[in-house]
């Protein structure tokens, strides 16, 4: 059985993860960065996946170039260890979560790019 949120559309999402970080005062590009920077996306490329609606998995599937410094993304998230997670995809959407919860509590860009 896959997880819900596996075909729930990625624009769907974007603009709570857009409210959140806003409301602490931080940028719609800075999101954008910590995205593109975790799945080599560029920007034009983002915004064809918001405008096509492709869900989590499509979104993560059609990633150019998983950034390899990935994996450094570790801690808790939902009270679950990301990197204990054992689904491959699962544990893709929990570490853009994490980045973005970073983003949202005013981490500097450098520290959440893993610079």
């Amino acid at each position: 059985m896959t997880h819900r949120i596996f075909t729930t559309r990625f624009a769907a999402v974007y603009p709570l993860y857009l409210t959140k970080v806003e409301r602490k005062g931080r940028k719609r590009a800075e999101l954008d960065q910590i995205i593109c920077w975790l799945t080599g996306y560029d920007h034009a490329a983002l915004d064809e996946q918001l405008t096509r609606g492709t869900d989590f998995a499509g979104f993560f599937g059609a990633a150019p170039l998983m950034n390899p410094a990935r994996d450094l993304v570790t801690g808790l998230i939902c009270g679950v260890r990301i990197e204990a997670i054992e689904d491959p995809l699962m544990q893709e959407i929990r570490r853009l979560d994490r980045l973005v919860d970073e983003l949202a509590k005013g981490r500097p860009m450098s520290k959440i790019l893993r610079a």
